[in-house]
């Protein structure tokens, strides 16, 4: 095993990628909060004397940009990995080897989401899968959408959790808002939300719980649960309307290798009127310096409806698979989280582009 881990690294450390070796044993808060409700039901946990929550490391992005935080690094680093991770797991090992790579800092996007994929398909290709399937989606383009949309925000998350699920164009079903018990009991104080000013609003809000002698409900405080009530205001006062769910619709229908999903991206945006050049001229740079690496752009299979973690990743998206497996698992995944650091601890927003290998599944269930 440890052989099988110094090859599939030994390309990221050829790059200058330095080895980070992360403590098993992880306080769980970050995991909690960052990597979504899948990973939630499967981490193992612990706790000290004091009383305080750890978990048996489920995976490595998190520590190591924990790590490059505590170090106080201003400047861009780059960082390799390989070791066991935990993690509950349907039909395969709850412990079984990772390894990866993160980057931090660079402001290159482009080049940096290019050189992060190259090095997965070439690491892949070192443990004997030289013609995976290549998958790849984009978050950053489908937010620029939303926002040329004008989708308020309470949609717009209703939209990625669907499209998260797999549901690609039938996700836009999910911008119509549920009402539900709660709303209905409640529709007198959204009513008198509708159009007022957010301050305003939300000190009305915090005032009527107060005097309800409500403080939390399931967890969350006053102020998010007047947060809320006005996410759901502003959707009764700026409704998607049929014309712009038709758009996403068809965005999240689009698919092919990345040039043939760039020009209809193009032509779709022609025809809606919205100005979407810098996302996808960004999208067709990464394509360039994919090409650059030496990856078979015209093998991607580019999907604008393919999803990681939402919470998690804020643009590029990529998964490899070895078609020989019957259950479709991919074998190794990553993307651009440039939120990730920030909501960790860092003073600023850092770009920061990653990915990670399934060393069991990369070997056929035997590593």
């Amino acid at each position: 095993m440890r052989s099988k881990l110094e090859t599939v690294i030994a390309p990221f450390e050829r790059e200058g990628y330095r080895r980070a070796e992360p403590a098993i044993l992880q306080p769980v808060e970050p995991f909690l909060d960052l990597s979504g409700e899948d990973i939630r039901r499967r981490i193992f946990l612990t706790q000290d004397d004091d009383g305080r929550e750890w978990c048996l490391r489920p995976e490595y992005t998190i520590p190591v940009a924990l790590a490059h935080i505590a170090a106080h690094a201003s400047e861009p680093a780059s960082y390799a990995y390989a070791g066991p991770v935990f993690r509950m797991r349907a039909n395969e090992p709850n412990e079984f080897a990772q390894a990866g790579l993160e980057s931090f800092g660079r402001s290159d996007f482009a080049a940096a989401d290019a050189e992060i994929m190259a090095l997965t398909v070439e690491s892949a290709a070192a443990l004997g899968l030289s013609r995976p399937r290549l998958l790849m989606g984009d978050v950053a383009l489908l937010t620029a959408l939303l926002d040329r949309l004008g989708v308020p925000q309470a949609a717009r998350r209703r939209l990625m959790r669907a499209v998260a699920q797999g549901k690609g164009a039938d996700a836009v079903a999910a911008l119509e808002p549920p009402l539900n018990e709660v709303e209905h009991a409640h529709a007198g104080l959204l009513k008198a939300l509708e159009g007022q000013d957010p301050k305003a609003a939300r000190a009305f809000v915090e005032d009527v719980l107060s005097i309800a002698g409500i403080s939390t409900v399931g967890g969350r405080s006053a102020g998010d649960i007047a947060e809320r009530f006005l996410a759901r205001a502003a959707e009764r006062d700026n409704p998607v309307n049929g014309e712009a769910s038709g758009v996403i619709a068809h965005a999240l229908a689009i698919a092919g290798d990345p040039d043939g999903a760039s020009t209809a991206w193009r032509k779709l945006a022609g025809e809606a009127g919205l100005d979407l050049a810098a996302a996808l001229d960004a999208f067709d740079e990464r394509t360039g310096f994919l090409a650059a690496r030496g990856v078979d752009v015209a093998a991607i299979s580019f999907s604008a409806g393919f999803a990681r973690n939402l919470d998690y990743y804020t643009g590029f998206i990529f998964e490899l698979h070895d078609p020989a497996r019957p259950d479709l698992k991919p074998i190794a995944g990553g993307g651009r989280y440039d939120g990730v650091l920030q909501r960790l601890g860092a003073p600023a927003a850092v770009p920061a582009v990653g990915a990670s290998l399934w060393l069991d599944r990369l070997a056929g269930g035997k590593a």
